[in-house]
């Protein structure tokens, strides 16, 4: 037997010994988990020889001796470290497993439905089925129809019709530190109902040593007029890896916003697309990701425009220190007779050593004649200039040099709303700067100084 044929048999195995526990389920259950072990044994793990994984390297991942978690037990102070500190409705998940202990859910206004998948499952699994799948089935990719195999546990949201959430949602998930390697295989299903408005925050992080896996599949439907604010804060701990695949489809006069925030976790691949299918439709893909050391972080992002009328508009901002490996590749398809449509696309990046490396692919298809279309891409380094201006000023090179990349992250940070969540960005980003707000002008007038 290959290796690659070693490294999917281990996976399987471990799907068998997990069937074998669990005992019966319904019918549709064990059909698309049975869909998704055969689509994954005829795939195997993507290798470099794939276009859409031409820059990333998976084996670790499928090398991994990866068994999945037996329970959810996290102190209550551990948690509360790693927790963001904001006011809101929680769900959270240790190791892929759900835990009520550390979740809050008591508060939850009328027209909204927050469960883990477990519970959505046990309470009327037909409701379930009909969404979970749709937008993200066995064919998207490998990872995919392993998470369809695995898919147990995970996050179902629905919105009313006409509801308005005033506390953001979070859906947070903890990682271990175990005496073995755990994966888990999250799943998550966004329904918005028209004209319904919520933000939620899906954040990933975890205990200093953990080296879990985690593959997440997520879908979000957007019903007519529904707003939805989604960020995905990702700071796991650096031995962690961690592939997510995002689905959004977009009716008539919704708004898909995206903080696409990566931060943390050795491996990490992320897969975000967007479908826009009713007129007037907007999504709105923002985007940071730091790495350092020996990280690697992959960004695909699609947006099909299907309709005509429709917007889309797309900055990433990606930060690279020590050899770290960045990946970023945006597409915009506008289809046939989506006419009258914006797309624009952006990314910008800054490597803050000579070893880092960035692989920067956008791109625009275009079979429509009246759109405004565009996109870029730019790599630089710090001005030396820019922090010259700023020594002069009293203030030592290093803290320099954390106010000027927190300047180049800052076109898309300005746009969170949440301090919390932008204070875990700067602190990743900059370390620990002394009157943060009352720099502000300093790194102002060292920029003008830099760009003369």
């Amino acid at each position: 037997m290959s290796e690659v044929q070693n490294d999917v048999t281990r996976f399987l195995d471990r799907l068998a010994e997990r069937a074998a526990a669990r005992g019966p389920e319904p019918t549709w259950i064990a059909a698309r988990r049975q869909a998704g072990a055969a689509r994954f044994e005829a795939m195997g793990f993507p290798h470099r020889r794939v276009e859409q994984w031409k820059y990333t390297d998976v084996r670790a991942i499928a090398r991994g001796d990866f068994a999945l978690a037996a329970d959810g037990e996290f102190s209550q102070a551990s948690a509360a470290a790693l927790t963001l500190p904001i006011e809101a409705h929680r769900l959270t998940f240790v190791d892929g497993v759900y835990s009520a202990a550390l979740s809050h859910l008591d508060d939850l206004p009328a027209g909204v439905r927050l469960l883990s998948l477990s519970q959505a499952l046990a309470e009327n699994h037909e409701a379930v089925g009909g969404p979970l799948g749709r937008l993200t089935g066995v064919e998207f990719s490998p990872f995919s129809a392993l998470n369809t195999a695995f898919m147990e546990e995970g996050a179902v949201l629905r919105l009313a019709p006409g509801t308005v959430v005033e506390k953001p949602i979070i859906l947070q998930f903890l990682s271990r530190a175990n005496a073995a390697p755990v994966m888990s295989h999250p799943r998550i299903l966004i329904e918005a109902g028209g004209r319904s408005q919520a933000t939620v925050i899906e954040h990933h992080v975890g205990e200093v040593a953990a080296a879990n896996f985690t593959n997440l599949v997520e879908e979000i439907m957007l019903d007519r007029g529904a707003i939805l604010t989604h960020y995905k804060l990702q700071e796991a701990p650096l031995g962690d890896l961690h592939v997510a695949s995002i689905q959004v489809e977009q009716a008539r006069d919704s708004r898909f916003t995206s903080f696409n925030l990566n931060l943390g976790g050795g491996l990490v691949r992320t897969d975000l697309v967007a479908d826009l299918n009713g007129q007037g439709a907007e999504t709105h893909f923002n985007g940071l990701f730091y790495g350092q050391g020996r990280q690697h972080v992959d960004n695909h992002t699609l947006v099909n425009h299907n309709a005509p009328l429709t917007r889309s508009s797309e900055n990433y901002k990606g930060i690279l220190d020590d050899r770290a490996h960045g990946v970023f590749n945006g597409k915009v398809i506008v289809k046939r007779d989506s006419q009258k449509i914006e797309a624009y696309q952006n990314n910008a990046n800054l490597l803050l050593s000579d070893r880092a490396e960035i692989d920067t692919k956008p791109e625009l298809e275009i079979y429509a004649d009246d759109v405004k279309c565009s996109h870029g891409a730019t790599t630089g380094q710090l001005d030396e200039e820019a922090i010259y201006a700023l020594r002069t000023r009293g203030i030592d090179e290093q803290t320099a040099r954390g106010l000027l990349t927190l300047a180049f992250a800052g076109e898309v940070m300005e746009q969170v709303d949440l301090d919390a969540v932008s204070e875990r960005v700067e602190l990743a980003v900059a370390g620990k700067l002394p009157e943060r707000f009352n720099l502000a002008g300093l790194v102002e007038a060292a920029v003008a100084l830099g760009e003369q």
